[in-house]
């Protein structure tokens, strides 16, 4: 916060600097932040499909019960 309130060039610069620093900051979060939600999305199609995967071969096996009596 100094480096906005002093005057010479040597602050100008310096706050320059902490502003990218702390726009990169923040793009690098928001990068994260879509990967994690892509992430999360792609857990959740999985899930499902387990959970059908699941209901199909418990099908099959009613199936095959039957099929043997």
């Amino acid at each position: 916060m100094l480096s906005s309130v002093l005057n010479s060039k040597q602050a100008i610069k310096v706050n320059i600097q902490i502003m990218r620093v702390f726009t990169r900051i923040r793009e690098i979060l928001m990068d994260n932040l879509g990967i994690r939600l892509e992430i999360e999305e792609i857990k959740k199609k999985l899930d499902n499909q387990d959970r059908n995967l699941i209901l199909v071969f418990s099908y099959l096996d009613e199936l095959i019960e039957k099929k043997a009596r």
